[in-house]
C-alpha cells in the first residue's frame, strides 16, 4: 500500500485534487483498479492534513457477474458506505444498440447515473481509478482513431453538476496496482466487463506492449511527454 499512496499522494498534491471538508463519490466496479483507489483513500484519510469523507458508488449493469455481495463485504470491511445503483445499461448497450464497439456509450450511461447518486449524497468530487497505463492508452486511442491528441485530465469540473472529477492514481503505473493486489492477497472481482480482453483499448494495451520489447522507457517516455505539452488539462508542471 504504501508505493500506491506515494504515487496517489503526489498526484493529489500535484493537482489540488483533495480540499478540506470534500466529500469524495469513489466510483467501485470490484476490479483492481478501483478496489486499490478505495483502498488507498480509506489509507490516507488517516494521516492527510485535509480531513475529507468517502462513500463508494457502484452501478449494477445487469450482467450475471456483478457481484453485488462481493462490493458490500468489501465496504463493511472498510466501514465505507456503498450506494448500488440498479441500471439498464446490459439492455441498451448490447440487446437494444446491440453496438459493436459499446465501450464510449457503457462509460456514457454510467457517467450520468454516478453524477446523479454523487448529486444525491452530496458529494463534490467523483473519485475514478484511471492508472498512468490508462492514460497513456486513451492518448493512443484518440490520436490514432480520431487524430485528436488528448487524453483524460488528472482533474476536471463539470460545470453542469458543479462536481470535480479527480483521478488519484494517475501516477500509479498498472504493474504497481497489480503488485499491491497480488502481493496483498486482495480479492477482485473476476470479470468486470464483458468486453474484457477484446476492446480498442486491449488492442492499444498490446500494442504499447509490444512497442516496450524494442523501447523499454518508452511509457515512461510517454507519459512525460503528455506532462510537458500543452494538451488539456495537463500543460507543463
Amino acid at each position: 500500500m504504501q508505493r500506491i499512496l506515494s504515487h496517489m499522494r503526489r498526484a493529489i498534491e500535484d493537482f489540488n485534487m483533495i480540499n478540506e471538508g470534500d466529500k469524495i463519490a469513489v466510483c467501485l466496479s470490484g476490479g483492481k483498479d478501483s478496489i486499490s483507489l478505495l483502498m488507498g483513500l480509506h489509507s490516507l484519510q488517516r494521516f492527510y492534513p485535509k480531513k475529507f469523507d468517502i462513500i463508494a458508488v457502484s452501478i449494477n449493469p445487469g450482467f450475471d457477474f456483478f457481484d453485488i455481495n462481493f462490493l458490500k463485504n468489501l465496504c463493511d470491511s472498510l466501514d465505507i458506505p456503498l450506494f448500488i445503483e440498479d441500471s439498464h445499461i446490459k439492455e441498451i448497450v448490447f440487446e437494444i444498440r446491440n453496438e459493436k464497439n459499446p465501450c464510449s456509450l457503457c462509460a456514457n450511461l454510467r457517467r450520468g447515473i454516478i453524477n446523479s447518486i454523487a448529486i444525491r449524497e452530496k458529494c463534490n468530487k467523483i473519485a475514478l481509478g484511471h492508472n498512468q497505463d490508462d492514460l497513456i492508452e486513451t492518448f493512443f486511442l484518440n490520436l490514432l482513431y480520431t487524430g485528436n491528441m488528448s487524453t483524460f485530465a488528472p482533474v476536471s469540473f463539470m460545470d453542469r453538476t458543479g462536481i470535480t472529477v479527480i483521478r488519484p492514481l494517475i501516477y500509479a503505473p498498472e504493474k504497481d496496482i497489480k503488485r499491491f493486489i497480488n502481493k496483498n492477497k486482495v480479492a477482485v472481482m473476476p470479470k468486470c466487463c464483458p468486453m474484457d480482453g477484446t476492446s480498442k483499448r486491449e488492442y492499444m494495451k498490446d500494442l504499447i506492449y509490444s512497442l516496450s520489447k524494442d523501447i523499454p522507457m518508452v511509457k515512461a517516455n510517454l507519459f512525460g511527454a503528455i506532462r510537458r505539452s500543452n494538451i488539456k488539462g495537463w500543460g507543463k508542471l
